[in-house]
């Protein structure tokens, strides 16, 4: 069974989140009121999924996300916002997060995102976080970090996936352009997030989206 904690300064949000993960069968082990406890809870805990509001008082969720995901922990950060564009959200996206949702999600949507994520597959599409990466391209740095060492582990068609990747395609828009089957791709991805160290594709994309491997619009 999915296991999941609630993190959020509102116990009516956690609540009704709670309600509506527990009437779709998914196990939900605690509750959070600010990032610090969450941090905490992930430790003892060890959920599949933490639902992490990015405004709390104190310790928020960016800083809970970025201590979650540099212990190591196996638990995954899906980020609750208020607004999809939110420049929060980029924040909690390079701290580690591997998805986000809107606050006024619907219900079935909120079950199906907590079961992808804790599945370990990317919730948000590549194309929105270079949507996303591009509304607040003036907060990256003016010039691309440097490329990471592991880099040059990928083979060449795996670095020509990771590029793709970071344009927005799809396994199976990959596999049509490159002429491989779609498992051969979803091989290949993981892969490079293996070599890379990343938890999925959304932070494949950040990286590469900060390293210059894709053009950023021009503002």
């Amino acid at each position: 069974m999915t296991t999941v904690l609630l993190a959020d300064d509102q116990e009516l949000v956690r609540s009704g989140f709670r309600l509506i993960l527990e009437l779709a069968g998914i196990d939900v082990v605690g509750e959070a009121g600010d990032g610090a406890e969450a941090v905490a809870l992930v430790r003892d805990l060890r959920p599949d999924v933490v639902l992490m509001d990015v405004r709390m008082p104190g310790t928020d969720g960016i800083e809970a996300t970025r201590r979650i995901v540099g212990e190591g922990l196996p638990t995954r950060v899906l980020i609750l916002t208020t607004f999809d564009l939110d420049e929060h959200v980029y924040d909690a996206l390079h701290a580690g997060a591997s998805a986000f949702l809107l606050k006024d999600v619907e219900p079935v949507q909120l079950v199906e995102a907590v079961r992808v994520v804790a599945r370990g597959d990317a919730l948000l599409a590549p194309t929105v976080t270079r949507r996303l990466l591009e509304r607040f391209a003036d907060t990256l740095p003016g010039e691309p970090r440097p490329l990471p060492a592991e880099l040059a582990a990928l083979t060449p068609r795996e670095r020509e996936i990771l590029e793709l990747v970071a344009g927005g395609l799809s396994n199976a828009e990959i596999a049509e352009r490159l002429v491989l089957g779609e498992t051969t791709v979803k091989t290949h991805v993981s892969s490079i997030l293996r070599k890379l160290g990343l938890r999925d594709r959304v932070q494949a994309v950040v990286l590469a989206y900060e390293a210059g491997l894709v053009q950023r619009s021009a503002a």
